[in-house]
């Protein structure tokens, strides 16, 4: 950040002194006219605005990461290829209505929609934010039959999905369970508790003020089948643009110690160049 420095006409080390001036004289001479005064005026003015600028980038920071935009990176695969594994993005938090604040209606927020991608605050654990997309709003019904997703008995279009053959996702066929059995498959304890609870006739209804949501690599994603709903006091925004990216694989974000995290950023730093997917900067997120 840039700070005003002392003007140039005031120079601090060379203070003139009139050799004829007497003691007595420099004793009664008024502030005013003290050649020490406009120097010690000037460089109390200069730190306070100096002071000033810092608090109001301060606050300003803490308004924009608080309610418009933040910064989060894209740690494991359960999004590809909508998002990759390495990307970095910017988060539009002044989006989402919802929380019943008096300035909403002065703001230009909207619902959440079908299809959106959201980052939210998991409701477990210690809460660290995921990224999934909304595939169920409050009151909808979802199934999934044959790997394909329907919502209130018709059938979804999800052109972003992609499945892996290789890999077994209990409840890729078919959801929601129908009994206690499926329960002990990969559910969290407090989820399998419940899940029943919202299923009606072969359907999961979503209650009022949540949300269901999916990965895109659907077969790789811990989501809300296994989990259950998102809060919507939870969500904390939409993905905007990919502001960087580079080339990494989950390992490359778990937490191995302090050393291991500054090994792997030495390492991105020296590769930067190589490991960046340039085509990727400022992709816009759908």
């Amino acid at each position: 950040m840039e700070t005003e420095n002392t003007p140039s006409h005031i120079q601090p080390n060379a203070v003139e002194m009139t050799p004829e001036a007497s003691t007595e004289s420099a004793e009664i001479a008024s502030p005013a006219s003290s050649p020490h005064a406009p120097y010690r005026a000037e460089r109390t003015a200069t730190m306070s605005e100096l002071v000033e600028s810092l608090l109001v980038t301060v606050l300003l920071a803490l308004f924009g990461t608080t309610f418009v935009v933040q910064a989060f990176k894209i740690p494991s695969q359960s999004m590809e290829p909508t998002l990759l594994v390495g990307d970095h993005l910017l988060v539009n938090k002044f989006i989402f209505e919802g929380r019943g604040a008096w300035y909403e209606r002065f703001l230009p927020y909207r619902p959440i929609h079908r299809g959106d991608i959201i980052v939210f605050k998991f409701p477990y654990d210690d809460h660290p934010h995921y990224v999934k997309r909304v595939i169920g709003l409050p009151g909808d019904r979802i199934r999934i039959v044959n790997e394909r997703v329907y919502v209130n008995g018709q059938l979804l279009d999800e052109p972003y999905v992609v499945h892996d053959p290789a890999f077994e996702d209990p409840f890729g066929d078919n959801f929601p369970p129908r009994d206690k059995y499926f329960l002990e498959i990969g559910l969290r304890p407090e989820w399998a508790e419940r899940i029943l609870d919202h299923v009606v006739r072969g359907e999961l209804v979503v209650p009022a003020g949540h949300y269901f949501a999916m990965g895109d690599n659907r077969d790789r994603s811990w989501d809300s089948r296994y989990w259950g709903f998102v809060d919507g006091d939870s969500i904390m925004g939409r993905p905007m643009l990919v502001y960087w990216s580079v080339r990494s694989i989950p390992d490359d974000y778990s937490d191995r110690g302090m050393y291991s995290t500054l090994y792997r950023m030495v390492q991105t730093l020296r590769h930067l160049p190589t490991r960046t997917r340039w085509h990727r900067l400022f992709h816009e997120v759908h």
